[in-house]
């Protein structure tokens, strides 16, 4: 029984610390999660979708062509004498404007500016789905430590049972330490069926995420090449890097311009006009016509009812918010920013007491141990030791998960979270490829990728 013993122990010393040679990084996972992640995609489209606003805005520059046809039938009736005639014919139309009071420049300046906030929104996309992908890499490592530890103290609390049963046949022990141990072994029973349903909800979370179902994963390290160096300098890098905030800019500037848009209304407007007809049979039976026209018209606006003044109001009311909002933006990721710094410390803090409390649990475990072969103490008080050194690998997996994330988190608050800055080995998506192909079309129904 002694060599049993001495077996688990040494089993229970070595939980939760020797690491498998592991085959999937946690950059790996991430190039995944960056390749194939569905809410990233959708984004992508999302800003692709986007461009198309600056040629629709562009479409105000040039010229409508619009061609006309018709046919038809008359029967005239006059003083008892009847005619019928099949008029029809075909002409073409052009419209320039050439002045609008700026609106179109001002039309071009929103889409160029709504098209810049796109890209920071994917740009936030990016981090919050790299962010998400490394919490599901790590919670996976989590709950399959737990589970590694869980059935250790299963298995403890099994020998702790069977030594109090035995203890009991020979006199040494009492049916209150029978029924103790069956009641900690039951209890360790659930934890295990528990600890298994996390990992399974956890490899489903890593699956949707990463878009693959994990394998031999290892713990890593964390961003820490891309940490700052002080939090002053932290909250620095959020203020000017973060895509919240300049995306919140970006829309003080496409706000600003829909004020100019409106503005515009006051102003007059200069088209041209060009036309060119042809009709046949219109007056009677075999008698054609041609029309051709050109005309430059101005037209000066006086009062519109005061709905364009509303609307110029109301411009200026949402330029004021979307200010409030880059304030909004700044506050939010400054808050970010010092959250996740102070976890990060505090993981960091937390790791090392953990380790330092299993070495302790170790030593005392092993004092136990040289206590117990000369009589000292029971085998329930191994058993019961070795519990606490599980409980403190517990700990230590705990915070070795907070001290990941809280990387991520940080260097996601800083706005460095992405592709490039990992050093992912993918090809990387530049959203400017898709705009440079469409922002000067004047025709086409494909976009740049077929469809």
């Amino acid at each position: 029984m002694r060599l049993s013993m001495y077996a688990l122990v040494a089993m229970g010393i070595g939980a939760g610390v020797a690491t498998p040679v592991q085959a999937e990084s946690i950059r790996s996972a991430l190039a995944s999660a960056y390749n194939h992640n569905s809410e990233l995609n959708a984004q992508r489209a999302a800003t692709r979708a986007t461009d198309e606003q600056l040629a629709a805005a562009k479409s105000g520059y040039r010229p409508q062509l619009s061609g006309t046809g018709n046919y038809g039938f008359v029967r005239n009736v006059t003083n008892g004498v009847r005619t019928d005639t099949n008029p029809y014919g075909y002409g073409i139309q052009l419209d320039q404007v050439i002045f609008d009071g700026f609106r179109t420049l001002n039309r071009v300046a929103v889409a160029e500016a709504t098209i810049r906030g796109s890209r920071e929104q994917l740009r936030n996309t990016e981090q919050t789905v790299l962010q998400s992908a490394a919490t599901a890499y790590v919670d996976v490592l989590r709950a399959q430590e737990v589970l590694s530890i869980r059935r250790r103290n299963l298995s403890f609390l099994n020998e702790q049972v069977r030594s109090a049963r035995a203890r009991l046949e020979v006199g040494e022990g009492t049916r209150t330490d029978v029924a103790q141990s069956q009641g900690e072994q039951a209890a360790a029973r659930a934890q295990v069926t528990a600890a298994e349903a996390q990992l399974a909800g956890a490899k489903a979370v890593y699956r949707q995420v990463i878009g693959k179902a994990p394998h031999n994963l290892r713990w890593p390290k964390g961003p820490v090449r891309l940490y700052p160096n002080s939090l002053h300098s932290a909250i620095a890098l959020g203020a000017n890097q973060h895509p919240a905030i300049r995306l919140a800019l970006h829309s003080v500037d496409a706000a600003a311009f829909n004020v100019k848009i409106e503005q515009g209304a006051f102003l007059p407007t200069l088209a041209f006009r060009g036309s060119a007809q042809k009709q046949f049979n219109q007056q009677r039976q075999g008698i054609d016509s041609s029309t051709l026209s050109a005309q430059v018209q101005l037209t000066v606006p006086i009062y519109q009812g005061g709905a364009a003044s509303a609307a110029t109001r109301g411009a200026k009311e949402q330029l004021a918010q979307t200010r409030i909002q880059v304030d909004v933006a700044r506050d939010q990721v400054r808050a970010a920013v010092v959250a996740s710094w102070s976890q990060l410390q505090s993981a960091r803090a937390s790791l090392a007491a953990s380790r330092a409390q299993v070495r302790a649990a170790r030593l005392a475990l092993s004092g136990l141990i040289e206590e117990r072969n000369v009589g000292q103490r029971t085998q329930l008080d191994v058993l019961l030791q070795q519990s606490q050194v599980l409980n403190a690998q517990l700990n230590v997996v705990e915070s070795r998960k907070a001290q990941v994330d809280a990387g991520y988190a940080l260097v996601a608050a800083i706005g460095r979270l992405g592709s490039r800055t990992l050093g992912l080995h993918v090809r990387h998506y530049d959203p400017k490829e898709h705009y440079n192909k469409v922002k000067d079309l004047w025709f086409g129904l494909r976009t740049p990728s077929g469809n």
